[in-house]
């Protein structure tokens, strides 16, 4: 598997929106927590408070990871601004399209910023046909893959 075949299969396993677990670390100090994704040229994005803790802790230290489904993606969080400044608009209406619910109730246009996180190493748990497990590892770095299969 070459790499745009590997992240092809990234971005089709993620779909279009995922609640996704986000993990991060300042000092030591670890936090996880859900955030609902979107995901649209190459990378993922998600709203955030800029008050929240999760939040002063991206600020301080961007090194995240987000996990779903057998998927874990380890990747750079890049604070893009408020949401209702992002050119075009494209997460805000992609947002409201899967997300209505959650669009309606916490949608604060004065602090909700939107968070743009590059992939850099993705591991994907799979199986094959006859249900053996295996690894796919995309290292966007380097631009390969590699298939494990897991004893």
């Amino acid at each position: 598997m070459n790499f745009e075949d590997g992240k092809a299969l990234l971005f089709k396993k993620l779909g279009d929106w995922k609640i996704m677990a986000l993990a991060s670390s300042v000092n030591d100090y670890v936090m996880v927590r859900n955030v609902s994704c979107l995901f649209y040229d190459d990378k993922i994005y998600f709203k955030t408070d800029k008050n929240f803790r999760k939040t002063q802790q991206l600020f301080k230290n961007p090194q995240v990871a987000l996990c779903t489904g057998g998927v874990q993606v380890e990747g750079i969080a890049k604070n893009l601004g408020l949401v209702i400044n992002e050119e075009g608009r494209r997460f805000e209406k992609l947002y409201k399209k899967y997300l209505w619910q959650s669009y309606n109730a916490y949608s604060h246009e004065e602090s909700e910023i939107l968070i743009e996180v590059t992939p850099k190493f993705v591991e994907i748990w799979d199986e094959d046909e006859n249900r053996y497990a295996f690894q796919t590892f995309i290292d966007f770095d380097k631009q390969t893959v590699k298939i494990k299969k897991y004893d």
